[in-house]
């Protein structure tokens, strides 16, 4: 099922919650080594229909693939749009206070879609992330750089101020630890879903040459768009 809007309040907290890869329109397009061709861009009514169709096709195999490879798992994804206008091209995986995997698609990301394959693409990867345990991943990852750098400050000498301000610190930079890596597990999931599916990932992946590239920064949330595509070959290599 597909519901068309989501509570702002809500939506805020889910971008806290998990920051995955924003599709984001460029004046120019990142150095790849993977084709730019990707086709125009869809009409409102053809991307619409498009995005229908993706979501339920691709939806049941990545409940299928959530259940083979999890245990105690909600695998029931809800595929919501957020509808609001001004929404930047974005995608992103969150749970509901039930604990449902919810996955969001900005307007404008569908608008973005050059095809069915990119759509497919975007959705197998943020329904990678909740089989791979991305949230509570990161958020361990959170509590444990909060605690470290808590205990730094504390062994020098701060007061309860800098101890605060250390624990902010070493959240931020605990849930970030590993962020790559979780967009590159999600890539290589995200690529087998959206095959088994009837997608052609390779292809869904071109949406990387339209992005900004965020290079290899320290502590940043995502890899180089080179490494991302150059996942996605490998991984339809060995299927």
């Amino acid at each position: 099922m597909i519901k068309k809007t989501l509570i702002a309040g809500a939506m805020a907290a889910s971008l806290a919650a998990c920051d995955v890869a924003p599709v984001q329109q460029s004046p120019s397009a990142p150095t790849t080594s993977a084709p730019v061709s990707s086709g125009p861009v869809l009409s409102a009514k053809q991307a619409a229909r498009s995005f229908v169709r993706v979501v339920n096709t691709l939806e049941p195999v990545a409940e299928r693939e959530c259940r083979a490879r999890t245990t105690g798992v909600n695998c029931d994804f809800n595929i919501v749009v957020d509808d609001r206008p001004g929404q930047p091209a974005n995608a992103f995986q969150t749970l509901d206070k039930q604990g449902r995997p919810v996955v969001a698609f900005t307007l404008a990301l569908i608008a973005d879609a050059r095809n069915e394959d990119e759509l497919a693409f975007v959705l197998g990867h943020e329904t990678a992330h909740h089989i791979g345990g991305h949230i509570a991943r990161q958020q361990q990852n959170a509590v444990a750089g909060a605690v470290i750098f808590a205990g730094l400050a504390t062994l020098s000498g701060g007061g309860a101020e800098a101890v605060r301000t250390a624990q902010q610190l070493g959240a931020q930079v605990g849930a970030r630890t590993y962020s790559k890596d979780f967009e590159l597990e999600a890539d290589a999931l995200g690529t087998i879903i959206t095959a088994r599916a009837g997608y052609d990932p390779l292809r869904g992946a071109e949406f990387f040459t339209r992005i900004p590239d965020p290079g290899d920064k320290f502590l940043g949330t995502h890899p180089p768009n080179a490494s991302r595509i150059d996942v996605v070959r490998r991984t339809m290599a060995g299927l």
